[in-house]
């Protein structure tokens, strides 16, 4: 089977009575976990990110906390799962900002985890690119927001 173009799709859900729309919507919530977490984003967290920004924050601690520290192939492997998860959490909100604070702060959190970074290339080649993802973003941004990120990333270096 193959997939719809979104402007296909775009036109046959303007045809939909809202009540069709509301059952597409729950059906595709049933199918994948991601549907189910970005249709919850877009409905109750959305009007709030200061909050769910924080609350990403507590769940990347959470993460963090639960690394194996017994070899640095646990330690990659777990802070590669932690930046996926952080990356598809940045993708439900589509902000710059919300962006560049959550991946601030998993650079952030790489810097005081023991044992520390610089001792393994991938751990610290995750945090470089990372922090080169970030300047990227920041220069998207506002120019006192730019200026606040910036000296926030470097006193991270």
């Amino acid at each position: 089977m193959k997939a719809a173009t979104v402007r296909e799709l775009k036109q046959v859900l303007k045809e939909k009575s809202e009540t069709e729309l509301m059952e597409l919507c729950l059906q595709l919530s049933r199918f994948k976990k991601e549907n189910k977490e970005l249709l919850t984003y877009l409905l109750y967290e959305a009007q709030d990110e200061a909050s769910y920004i924080e609350s990403v924050k507590l769940e990347m601690d959470e993460l963090f906390a639960e690394i194996n520290n017994a070899s640095y192939y646990y330690i990659n492997k777990s802070a590669r799962k932690i930046l996926r998860i952080t990356k598809k959490y940045i993708r439900y909100s589509k902000k710059k900002e919300t962006e560049v604070e959550l991946l601030t702060y998993y650079c952030q959190s790489l810097i005081d985890f023991d044992p520390p970074l610089q001792r393994n290339t991938t751990l610290f080649n995750i945090y470089q690119r990372q922090m080169t993802a970030i300047r990227k973003s920041v220069a998207t941004l506002h120019e006192d927001l730019q200026y606040d990120y910036t000296v926030i990333l470097d006193r991270m270096v």
